[in-house]
């Protein structure tokens, strides 16, 4: 019912897994990931048992291939499970039952499992391994993703589509550093579920990435009046509050107080807030 990708990193400091199906929610039962120990994904007649299982050994220190034996020979309906794991020194192991539906199969390589059931056929696992093997310049969320898009576009799941997710973890990588959760999208139920987990990811980068130093622009001078301006028509006048502080106030409003930079603006946060203001004047007039 299902088919995805679980991946380490080149660098090895983040994990993850994307994975698609027809079925309602796979985010809530498929992956599994811990920073800087391991990741899985239990599927076809999904072992959720095999999750905090799975995670419990790779902690230990256990080889993805040990762990996934373990698991299934402990498991009295091995036959009807598919599961893949990649522990942290980016061993794999892949393992399809044999009464799991057709097709069924998977392929693991360095740092990579990639597994899927009622499929079309095998082409789906041979695609999302090259887009895998072949993503080496992308971001890793995007490798992950751009798996999952080869598997969908190959076919995917053969009784349609209908949900998708994307799972990724690496130490202190969560919002405000405060978790090890780097992102966690899910698509519930959509028609096309893998490009709407795809608008997430873009939204999530927007909203929740830090500002690349580089790209930083002085909030002074003319651009300071600018904002000023936008601001004062958003309902955030300068009635003696320090620019910045007006800046924060929306940002925190639009959930972008990630990307806030002392004396200077993100020019994601700029974009955001002209096309907001844009939206203001435009709906002003109608």
């Amino acid at each position: 019912m299902t088919f995805s990708i679980v991946a380490r990193s080149d660098d090895g400091r983040l994990h993850g897994v994307a994975v698609a199906s027809k079925f309602l929610g796979v985010g809530a039962l498929v992956p599994a990931a811990e920073a800087e120990v391991g990741a899985l994904a239990t599927q076809a007649r999904a072992n959720l048992g095999y999750r905090p299982q799975g995670l419990t050994f790779l902690r230990t220190g256990l080889a993805a291939a040990d762990v996934l034996a373990g698991l299934v020979a402990a498991d009295a309906s091995r036959t009807q499970r598919q599961l893949g794991i990649v522990d942290a020194e980016g061993g794999a192991a892949t393992y399809t039952g044999t009464d799991c539906h057709d097709w069924a199969g998977g392929q693991a390589g360095t740092g990579w499992a990639v597994q899927g059931n009622i499929l079309v056929g095998p082409e789906v696992v041979d695609e999302m391994r090259d887009a895998w093997l072949d993503g080496t310049d992308r971001r890793f969320p995007d490798r992950l993703l751009g798996a999952l898009r080869a598997g969908d576009l190959a076919g995917g799941d053969r009784r349609g589509r209908q949900s998708a997710a994307l799972l990724v973890v690496g130490r202190d990588g969560g919002y405000g550093s405060g978790s090890d959760v780097v992102l966690d999208l899910r698509v519930d139920d959509h028609p096309d579920p893998v490009t709407e987990l795809a608008r997430l990811l873009d939204l999530h980068r927007m909203l929740f990435e830090r500002p690349d130093p580089a790209t930083l622009l002085d909030l002074s001078g003319d651009l300071a009046d600018e904002v000023s301006r936008l601001l004062t028509g958003l309902g955030y006048p300068g009635d003696g509050s320090a620019l910045e502080a007006r800046l924060a106030a929306w940002a925190g409003v639009e959930n972008l107080e990630e990307r806030l930079v002392p004396a200077r603006i993100d020019p994601v946060v700029l974009a955001h807030l002209r096309a907001h203001a844009q939206r203001a004047v435009e709906h002003a007039r109608t």
